[in-house]
């Protein structure tokens, strides 16, 4: 039986035993970490699969080409800073910073001409998109997806518990599958669309007899911290039951159904699926939150009356949530803006779609600091910083339309803005404080660091630039100098032992990491010397033998956090580069900008997901941007040391 202490925390030495980790998940304020994350769901670099005897790298399939769309303005597009560097090996060719400029100008220009953002596909919910709605153009090609993206050891997504709720949605919609074959409905399947009956019962037979075996004796309250988990696993399991139930003891297509029903993993609550359709059953409303895995409550979603569209179509900014709204109506109903939406968030993907869309404020939030952190832009498109002024509510902005405001984006968009020379009172924040944290949206069951730490660097930039006007702000300047000040002890005290931080919001301890960092090194003052020294010397100590960085495996992605981490600005830098004769610090720097794609170079970005929503997701053009950061980092850093 495989048990919880398969899930080390990220950075332990592979030598180190792991003796397990606390479960604080549902803690409404931090404590302070002992050595371990602070909601106890991390897993490390060697964790292993949690329903196999193997690790199996969690590459999600892409399915897209998922390039952005080019536009014909060729006006500039923002103040690109531009500045010559050389990569610090003459083992690659000599670039110019105008190749990172060239592609943070094409990232705007994407921006703009696929506005409702770029996204990975998810294998939960393209399984709950092929279930809920088999009428929806390109079904086959959704159903390919799933198939193409099974694991050898027959599961789907990541390692670990990461990989419980896609592979019961794409067990599900097989099933579904083959029975709605075995009825005599082919649901557009026809040999010629590249997907066999028999290929669907095959990857059954690979996954579901491990999924009965396994999913009972795996503890939830392990299992990684991601929205809606409890209510999709209890939903899914009893969906698969009643399928199994249907068939019988044989089924033309599957063959021989296996004896034995599913059983949920230890410790899941099951009260909130139970409340939440009976709220629907009732006719009440639900919160704007719940909205975003409505497919949870089965025939109940359809149409159902408190809940509506919003205005591009969708239900709760997800695909599977709109098709559980939606269910046969669409057929009827080609014109259906919610099937309008299903159409283009499935065309935009080849057919499979992600956990959630539009991302339009997230998306440029994210793209826009990062690129205004690091140097390289000094202004951006007026399209795009009047989008985001216009977001801002009294209450903030969601991250998506459907969602509610969350004081995750909306410091996001504040940083963003005050960044760009926008900068607008961040008074929607003080509704998310709590007395020892600001919390992600009223309610939340849980704490976020990386949270706190945007909503630092909303509230330092705009004490910064009131104080630099010496603009009156709406509330004392004290109030705000306070906040910051609380705000920098908080991060401190959540590092862990090893100097890095984890969060609920990404997989990897690389992303919640530079979040702090980041935002400590712009705005923790001295208070801060010791924790971002400490962040620095984890970095250093966990690169990989290739110059990456990575949890499960060296990423792109991961590499760029770990860069920007030891790259906090080029001053700082340098002053670390004198302090280390042996070089340490300048050889990290070099193999890890080695490992990096060069500015122009997309293909790379493409997996693994590790973002936290429903299923892990990869935010492209976030991701994109963060790349590009740390080339320019990188490039500064040279010049610096070489003028030096």
């Amino acid at each position: 039986m495989l048990d919880n202490s398969q899930f080390p925390p990220p950075g332990l030495p592979r030598s180190q035993p792991y003796k397990g980790i606390e479960n604080v998940r549902r803690c409404r304020s931090p404590a302070r970490p002992r050595g371990r994350g602070a909601h106890g769901h991390s897993l490390g670099e060697d964790a292993r699969d949690t329903l196999s005897r193997s690790s199996v790298p969690g590459r999600i399939s892409n399915g897209s080409s998922n390039s952005a769309p080019s536009v014909t303005a060729d006006r500039p597009l923002g103040g690109i800073v531009s500045r010559k560097c050389a990569t610090p090996s003459g083992a690659r060719r000599e670039e110019d910073s105008d190749d990172v400029a060239g592609a943070a100008r094409e990232l705007l220009r994407g921006l703009l001409s696929r506005p409702w953002g770029h996204v990975s596909p998810s294998i939960y919910e393209t399984g709950r998109v092929v279930s809920l709605t088999p009428w929806l153009a390109g079904h086959a090609r959704r159903v390919r997806h799933i198939l193409d993206a099974q694991r050898p050891d027959g599961l789907w997504g990541a390692p670990g518990a990461y990989a419980v709720v896609p592979t019961l949605s794409a067990v599900e919609a097989l099933l579904t599958v083959v029975r709605s074959l075995d009825d005599g409905d082919s649901n557009g399947f026809r040999q010629a669309d590249g997907v066999d009956p028999r290929e669907a019962a095959d990857a059954l037979g690979r996954s579901l007899p491990r999924l009965l075996r396994r999913l009972p004796a795996l503890d939830f309250t392990r299992f990684p911290d991601m929205p809606a988990n409890d209510l999709i696993v209890d939903s899914l399991v009893g969906s698969i039951n009643r399928h199994l139930d249907e068939l019988g003891g044989d089924c033309p297509v599957v063959g021989p159904v296996p004896e034995g029903r599913l059983g949920n993993p230890k410790g899941l609550d099951r009260t909130r699926l139970a409340k939440m359709r009976a709220a629907l059953t009732a006719g009440a409303a639900l919160p704007d939150k719940m909205t975003h895995a409505l497919e949870v409550t089965g025939d109940l979603a359809r149409e159902a009356r408190t809940i509506r569209p919003g205005p591009v179509g969708a239900v709760g900014a997800s695909p599977a949530a709109t098709a559980a709204w939606l269910g046969e109506r669409g057929a009827r109903e080609p014109r259906n803006p919610a099937r309008l939406f299903l159409e283009a968030v499935s065309d935009e993907h080849a057919g499979a779609v992600p956990c959630g869309s539009p991302i339009t404020v997230f998306e440029r939030a994210w793209v826009l600091s990062t690129l205004a952190r690091t140097g390289i832009v000094s202004n951006a498109p007026p399209a795009l910083l009047d989008g985001l002024a216009a977001a801002l509510g009294p209450a903030g902005t969601p991250a998506a339309e459907g969602l509610p405001a969350d004081a995750d984006t909306t410091s996001a968009v504040l940083y963003a803005l005050g960044l760009l020379g926008k900068p607008r009172p961040p008074e929607a924040l003080w509704a998310y404080e709590t007395p020892t944290h600001f919390c992600t949206w009223p309610g939340e069951e849980g704490f976020s660091v990386t949270v706190n730490a945007h909503v630092l660097e909303a509230f330092g930039q705009y004490l910064r630039a009131i104080l630099r006007t010496g603009e009156t702000p709406s509330v004392s300047i004290p109030r705000y100098t306070k906040t910051v000040g609380d705000l920098v002890t908080l991060l401190c005290d959540q590092q862990r032992e090893d100097g890095s931080w984890t969060d609920r919001w990404h997989a990897s301890p690389y992303y919640a990491t530079l979040c702090c960092v980041a935002a400590l090194s712009r705005f923790g003052g001295g208070k801060a010397a010791g924790t971002l020294a400490r962040a620095r010397a984890w970095v250093l100590d966990t690169q990989r033998p290739d110059g990456s960085w990575g949890l499960w495996e060296g990423t792109v992605e991961e590499t760029a956090y770990a860069l920007q981490i030891l790259l906090p600005s080029a001053d700082a830098a340098a002053a670390l580069n004198a302090k280390d004769p042996a070089g340490k610090y300048k050889e990290s720097i070099t193999r890890g900008d080695e490992f990096l794609p060069a500015p122009s170079d997309n293909g790379r970005l493409l997996g693994p997901a590790l973002w936290h929503d429903k299923d892990l997701y990869l935010p492209v053009a976030v991701v994109r941007a963060s790349v590009l950061a740390a080339r320019h980092l990188v490039g500064k850093y040279v010049h610096t040391i070489e003028q030096s």
